[in-house]
């Protein structure tokens, strides 16, 4: 595929230079992918670009979510449907039966996706959870050759060691927004403690993934600190979430967001991260609307059929999102 874009902007042509060298920007040279109206988003995206498919071409690999366990969760993030303090009238429901996760996993693999994340809600799985799924997660790869992402709140590296022994890929812990804003949105547990979970998974081998919601009432700068810090502890899928409200969570309707600014966060995650797995994440549809199609320019990874507490787009519309912008589905080959 021909470049879509010409740059011909010294700033951008620098940032792209510098990341495909694996150069960091510098925090002033990122906040002006933000904040500087001067830099158009054309040449920002064709920059980004660049570093995108120097490191994965043009594959797009789609990720499927299963909210295995939904609410009865003690903790106050302020921003989720499912915290303790939240009215929001989400269906609860605990543990999926075995047989649903697996069909789960089994329909991911056969709709195209290069990975199955299961989603359980709550502060820690107890030791017979953390046995369970990870007999769950040796079925699966036992089975298919998707990809398995688990993501089931704060581990320590004994749990940690037992989930990769069992073949799970990544462990999922967001660390949602800078340390400096976490206090403005959660209260029961520290930015320190998700660190600690990202630590012990990364330290038995897992590879970490983690990101940020972009619309919370953070700076430019924070956002620009949540990229660094997650180039940091060498992350190697970053979700971009973009917040939605969902009526009766505590934080509330925001209007913080357009199009560009999350295109443009995309941007510098993708710079900061050069061959980290870039996904449009969360409220990608809401909040990008009829430009979300660009986004693949800088991320790589998508998620289609919804998130947690929101709805999203199917596959079939993913796909051909995805081939409409001239990319292709990334797939994960069975082996004979």
């Amino acid at each position: 595929m021909n470049q879509p874009f010409i740059s011909d902007h010294p700033f951008i042509d620098t940032l792209a230079r510098d990341a495909l060298q694996g150069k960091l920007p510098s925090p002033e040279q990122a906040l002006r992918i933000l904040t500087d109206p001067s830099l158009e988003l054309l040449p920002i995206l064709q920059g980004a670009f660049k570093v995108r498919h120097h490191h994965f071409g043009l594959g797009v690999r789609i990720h499927i979510l299963n909210n295995v366990q939904n609410g009865y969760c003690p903790e106050d993030c302020n921003y989720c449907a499912q915290a303790a303090s939240s009215k929001a009238p989400i269906e609860k429901y605990s543990l999926k039966s075995d047989e649903e996760i697996l069909q789960g996993a089994e329909a991911s693999f056969k709709s195209g996706a290069w990975r199955y994340c299961i989603v359980l809600s709550g502060r820690q799985p107890a030791a017979a959870r953390v046995e369970h799924m990870a007999g769950l997660v040796r079925k699966i790869k036992s089975s298919w050759p998707v990809e398995v992402c688990l993501s089931a709140g704060f581990l320590d590296q004994g749990t940690a060691r037992i989930l990769k022994e069992a073949g799970l890929d990544r462990y999922n812990h967001n660390l949602n927004t800078a340390e400096s804003h976490y206090g403005s949105i959660c209260t029961t547990h520290s930015y320190a403690e998700r660190i600690k979970t990202l630590e012990a998974a990364r330290g038995e081998g897992l590879e970490i993934c983690s990101g940020i919601i972009i619309g919370m009432g953070e700076s430019d700068d924070e956002i620009v600190t949540v990229a660094l810090k997650l180039r940091e502890l060498n992350a190697r899928s970053i979700p971009v979430n973009f917040y939605v409200h969902v009526p009766g969570s505590k934080l509330g309707a925001r209007n913080d967001l357009t199009p560009q600014r999350c295109l443009r966060a995309l941007a510098l995650f993708r710079f900061i991260n050069p061959d980290a797995e870039i996904r449009a994440a969360g409220g990608r549809e809401a909040n990008l609307r009829s430009m979300e199609s660009l986004a693949l320019f800088p991320a790589n990874s998508l998620f289609s059929e919804g998130y947690l507490n929101v709805g999203g787009h199917g596959i079939d519309k993913t796909k051909s999102m995805i081939e409409d912008a001239g990319f292709f589905v990334e797939r994960v080959e069975q082996s004979d």
